[in-house]
């Protein structure tokens, strides 16, 4: 995959698309890896990049699909906690995908 430019600054990507450096990550970074996946960032989806950082922080990972679900579950209620409401945001995969442009590395059991 390419590196993005932003703002004529190159970031480096991995095969994948996920970023190279955690601390490249800004928001016009995320909108622009949401654009290669034809994702239009709504406040939902900040909403749950937000929760992807912190989980990151908090546990020095990226969540698989179960955790993330609880996570969400815990922090934004039960009605955005779902399966269905992540696979709305971020198809095919919301954890992989969704730490793509969150800016956080794959997580492990993502293929």
């Amino acid at each position: 995959m390419e590196n993005l430019v932003i703002e004529g600054r190159e970031i480096p990507l991995d095969k994948e698309g996920f970023l190279r450096n955690l601390g490249d990550w800004s928001p016009q970074v995320a909108e622009a890896l949401a654009a290669q996946e034809n994702i239009v960032l709504t406040e939902d989806h900040w909403d749950v990049i937000r929760l992807l950082q912190d989980f990151y922080r908090e546990f020095e990972l990226s969540p698989a699909m179960r955790p993330l679900v609880k996570y969400i579950d815990q922090h934004l209620g039960p009605e955005k906690g779902r399966s269905i409401f992540l696979m709305q945001l971020f198809p095919p995969s919301p954890a992989k995908i969704g730490s793509k442009i969150a800016g956080l590395p794959k997580p492990t059991n993502c293929l």
